[in-house]
């Protein structure tokens, strides 16, 4: 098969030159982006998402944050690193994201 074939899995197209995470995202996983808060553990980051909503009666924007806990296989994650994380099936009794790719690295 070349670079550029197409092959078929079980009623889903793949290109065989995407990367593994990009064929992976396109599976309806979660992906979330938030910011590395804790990498004490090993091979494990702690990483808190902020989303923001309206109140519902008094329609004032709050925050709400939310840690995950993110499979960081090279232990290469530092605080405050920017980072996008995507779910994925259970590899401990809390964690159940891994990280997917460093989108800014703290200064």
């Amino acid at each position: 098969m070349s670079d550029t074939e197409i092959q078929s899995t079980g009623g889903e197209v793949v290109a065989a030159d995407v990367a593994p995470e990009a064929a992976q995202a396109k599976k309806n996983r979660k992906v979330r982006e938030g910011i590395v808060v804790s990498n004490k553990m090993d091979k494990t980051a702690v990483v808190a998402v902020t989303r923001r909503s309206r109140h519902p009666q008094y329609k004032k924007t709050v925050q709400q944050t939310k840690k995950y806990f993110a499979h960081d296989e090279e232990n290469d994650l530092n605080e405050g690193d920017r980072v996008r994380i995507i779910e994925t099936r259970p590899l401990s009794a809390k964690k159940r994201w891994r990280l997917l790719e460093v989108v800014e690295r703290a200064r």
